[in-house]
C-alpha cells in the first residue's frame, strides 16, 4: 500500500476526532460525572489543557498572518485605486449577505414559531447584557494610536487599517520599498509554513474541545430547546446552501458544488473551533490554494470578514428574537421585524472585535424591539453547540465573497477553482 493511500485526509481526521470526542464526552457525562479522578485529570486536565492550547496556537498566528498577508496583498495590487474599489465591493457584499441571513432567519422562525409551546418554569437564567460600543465609537477607533498595542490586544480592525497604510506607503514609495516588499513575501511564506505545522495537530485539539463540551453539558442540554435548536440549524443550512449558491452562480458564474466540496475541511474546522478568528489561517490557505483567489484579494476579504461578516450570528439573532417573543407572549409586527433586520445588519459592524459578540448583538436587538433581555438566559445552554454551526456559516460566507470579488477583479484562477484533484489543507 502506497503512502498516499495510508494517509487519511485532514477532513476525515477532523470528522473522526469530532465524533470520537462527542462519544467520549457523552460517556463521561453519563457514567463518570461524579468520578473525581476522571473529572480532575481528564475533563479539567487533559481536555481543558490541550483544547485551549490548540486554539491559542492558532490565535497566535492570526495577527502576524493578517498583517503580513495584507501588506503583501496591497503591494501586489500595484494600484492604490483598486484597493478602494475592492473595499467597497467587499463591505457591500458582507452587509447584503447579513441582511439576507437575518431575513431568512425571521421568515423561517415565523413559519415554524419556535417557543410557542415552551414553558419557562425555573429555566430562565438572568442575563446581564454587556454594553456594546456604538457604530460611531467603532469608526473613531479604527485608527490605532499605538499599532503595536493593537497587535498585542488583537484588535483586528485597527490591525487591518495599519496594514493597509503600510502596504499603500510601500506601493507609493516605488523602488525604495522593493527590499521591504521582498521581506514581507518571505515572511508570508514562513508564517504559512507555521500554519501548516499547527494544522497537523488539529485532530487532537478538536477531539479535546468536543469531548470537553459534551462531558460538561451532556446531550440532554438541547431537549427543552429542540424547536429553537432545529429552526436555527434549518435557517443556517438554507442560507449556506441557497444564498451562497445563488451569489456564486449569479454574480461570479462559479460552480457552487465545487465551492462547497473544496471548503468542507475549513467548514468542519470552523465548526470544531467555534472561532472565526482562529479559522483565519485555514480559511486563507483554502481560499488561495483550493479556490484560486489571489493573495491581493483574500488577504483583505478574509480577515475583514472574520471581523464584520456575521451571517450565522445574524441568523441566531433572528430566530432567538422570535423564540423569546413567543416565550413571553409578545407579538411583533412588521415594523419590529424591519428594526431587527436593520439593527442586526448594522450591529455586525458596530460590535466588531467585542468578546461575546453574538450575545451582545442579540441584547441590542432585543432592546430595540422592546423584548426582555433576560430572555437570553433561555438559550445560553445550547449556545455553545449553535456557535459551532454559525461559525462554519460565517467562514464559508467570507470565502464565497472572496471568490466573487476576486472574479470581478480578474484575480481568480478559474482553472484552479475548477480543478477536481484537491490537495487537503
Amino acid at each position: 500500500m502506497t503512502e498516499n493511500k495510508k494517509k487519511m485526509s485532514l477532513t476525515k481526521q477532523i470528522i473522526l476526532a469530532m465524533v470520537a470526542g462527542a462519544l467520549v464526552g457523552v460517556v463521561i457525562n453519563r457514567f463518570a460525572k461524579d468520578v473525581s479522578l476522571i473529572q480532575i485529570w481528564v475533563v479539567d486536565g487533559v481536555f481543558d489543557v490541550l483544547g485551549p492550547l490548540f486554539i491559542s496556537s492558532l490565535t497566535m498566528m492570526v495577527v502576524p498572518l493578517v498583517f503580513v498577508s495584507l501588506v503583501g496583498g496591497v503591494t501586489a495590487l500595484g494600484d492604490v485605486k483598486s484597493l478602494g474599489r475592492i473595499g467597497i465591493k467587499v463591505i457591500m457584499l458582507y452587509l447584503f449577505t447579513t441582511a439576507v441571513a437575518i431575513t431568512i432567519a425571521l421568515s423561517v422562525a415565523i413559519l415554524f414559531s419556535p417557543g410557542s409551546d415552551f414553558k419557562q418554569g425555573d429555566t430562565v437564567v438572568t442575563y446581564e447584557a454587556t454594553e456594546a460600543p456604538s457604530l460611531v465609537a467603532v469608526i473613531k477607533g479604527l485608527v490605532p494610536t499605538n499599532p503595536f498595542k493593537s497587535m498585542a490586544e488583537g484588535n483586528m480592525l485597527q490591525i487591518i487599517v495599519f496594514a493597509l497604510l503600510v502596504g499603500i506607503a510601500l506601493t507609493m514609495v516605488g523602488k525604495k520599498g522593493e527590499q521591504v516588499i521582498g521581506l514581507f513575501v518571505s515572511l508570508d511564506a514562513v508564517v504559512m509554513t507555521m500554519v501548516n505545522i499547527i494544522m497537523k495537530i488539529a485532530p487532537i485539539g478538536v477531539f479535546c474541545l468536543i469531548a470537553k463540551t459534551f462531558a460538561s453539558q451532556g446531550p440532554e442540554i438541547i431537549k427543552p430547546l429542540l424547536s429553537y435548536f432545529g429552526v436555527v440549524i434549518g435557517a443556517l443550512l438554507l442560507h449556506a446552501v441557497f444564498t451562497f449558491s445563488c451569489l456564486l452562480k449569479i454574480l461570479a458564474r462559479l460552480n457552487p458544488i465545487t465551492f462547497f466540496r473544496k471548503m468542507r475541511t475549513t467548514a468542519v474546522f470552523a465548526f470544531s473551533t467555534a472561532s472565526s478568528n482562529a479559522t483565519i489561517p485555514a480559511n486563507m490557505k483554502a481560499v488561495e490554494d483550493k479556490l484560486g483567489v489571489k493573495q491581493s484579494v483574500d488577504a483583505f476579504t478574509v480577515p475583514l470578514g472574520a471581523t464584520i461578516n456575521m451571517d450565522g450570528t445574524a441568523i441566531m439573532q433572528g430566530v432567538a428574537t422570535v423564540f423569546i417573543a413567543n416565550v413571553y407572549g409578545i407579538d411583533l409586527g412588521l415594523t419590529e421585524y424591519l428594526e431587527v433586520i436593520m439593527t442586526a445588519t448594522l450591529a455586525s459592524i458596530g460590535t466588531a472585535g467585542v468578546p461575546g459578540v453574538g450575545m451582545i448583538m442579540l441584547a441590542m436587538v432585543l432592546k430595540q424591539v422592546g423584548l426582555p433581555v433576560e430572555g437570553i438566559g433561555l438559550i445560553i445552554g445550547v449556545d455553545r453547540l449553535l456557535d459551532m454551526l454559525r461559525t462554519a456559516v460565517n467562514v464559508m460566507g467570507d470565502a464565497a465573497v472572496s471568490c466573487i470579488v476576486a472574479k470581478s477583479e480578474k484575480s481568480l484562477d478559474i482553472e484552479r477553482y475548477d480543478q477536481r484533484d484537491i490537495t487537503e489543507v
